[in-house]
C-alpha cells in the first residue's frame, strides 16, 4: 500500500471556538485499521490527539468513531476499503469530550429507562426455564443480544439527530430482547416506556442503525416488534 491522509477532526471544548480538521500522512500496511492509524500518529507525529480504544478486537465498542461519513469500529475498520484519503470525526448527537472521545452519558441515560437487565419470574429466579434452541419461541432474540453498547446507531438515528428525548435504537432493542423473553417479568414497565411518547412510535423506519450496527444487528426489527405488541396492547384497551 503507499502513503494515505487522514483528516481527523479536533476540537476541546472550553479552549476551541470550533472544530478544525488536522490532516496527518501514514505509510499504510497491508490490512491495517484506521485505530492502527490512529495510534501512529499519536505516537509519531502528534500526542495531543484523543480517541478511546479498549479491546481492539470489536468487542467492547469503546472506538466507535465515524469514517468517511459512516460509523464504524476504527479497530475493524480497514484503511483499504476507505481509499487514500480518510476522514475522521467523533460520533455524533453526543458531547464532544475531545476530539474523537465523546461523553456517553447520553446515550447511557436512555439505555437506563428501559430497565436493560433481566427480571426474573419467581419460577426463573430459582430455576431457570430451558427454550430449546429451535423452538422458535426465541423469535428474533436470538439474533439481536449481541449489543456491545458502542453508540453508532445512536450517531446514526437522524430521529435523535433531531430530539435527543428520543430513547434510541439500541436502547428499543434491548428493550425487545427482554419483552420478548418469556422469563422476564419486567414486560409492563418497559412497554410503557417503548411505546411512549418516546419510544418506538416515533421511528421513521430508516434502517440508518443497522446499516452501521458492527455486530450486524437489526434494531429496526426489535422496534418494529415492539410497535406491533404497542399497538396490539392499545386497541385490547392498554394491557400489555
Amino acid at each position: 500500500m503507499a502513503d494515505v491522509k487522514i483528516k481527523v477532526l479536533r476540537y476541546l471544548p472550553d479552549v476551541d471556538s470550533e472544530a478544525r480538521y488536522d490532516t496527518y500522512t501514514v505509510d499504510a500496511k497491508e490490512n491495517m485499521t484506521v485505530l492502527d492509524a490512529l495510534f501512529i500518529i499519536l505516537t509519531e507525529q502528534d500526542q495531543s490527539i484523543s480517541f478511546r480504544c479498549s479491546c481492539r478486537l470489536g468487542m467492547c465498542g469503546s472506538c466507535g468513531m465515524i469514517m468517511n461519513n459512516k460509523e464504524g469500529l476504527a479497530c475493524r475498520t480497514k484503511i483499504a476499503k476507505l481509499g487514500s484519503e480518510i476522514t475522521v470525526r467523533p460520533l455524533r448527537n453526543l458531547p464532544i469530550i475531545k476530539d474523537l472521545a465523546v461523553n456517553m452519558d447520553p446515550f447511557f441515560k436512555q439505555w437506563q429507562r428501559i430497565k436493560p437487565y433481566f427480571v426474573p419470574t419467581a419460577e426463573a429466579a430459582t430455576d431457570f426455564a430451558v427454550i430449546p434452541p429451535d423452538s422458535g419461541r426465541r423469535e428474533i432474540i436470538d439474533q439481536n443480544i449481541d449489543c456491545i453498547t458502542c453508540g453508532a446507531c445512536y450517531s446514526a438515528c437522524t430521529l435523535v439527530s433531531l430530539d435527543d428525548s428520543y430513547i434510541g435504537p439500541a436502547a428499543l432493542n434491548r428493550a425487545y430482547t427482554l419483552v420478548a423473553d418469556e422469563r422476564d417479568q419486567g414486560t409492563g414497565q418497559r412497554m410503557e416506556v417503548a411505546a411512549g411518547e418516546d419510544g418506538v412510535l416515533r421511528c421513521h423506519t430508516l434502517f440508518n442503525c443497522m446499516e452501521v450496527c458492527p455486530k450486524k444487528l437489526a434494531p429496526t426489527w426489535s422496534i418494529q416488534k415492539l410497535k406491533t405488541r404497542a399497538v396490539t396492547a392499545a386497541l385490547k384497551g392498554g394491557s400489555k
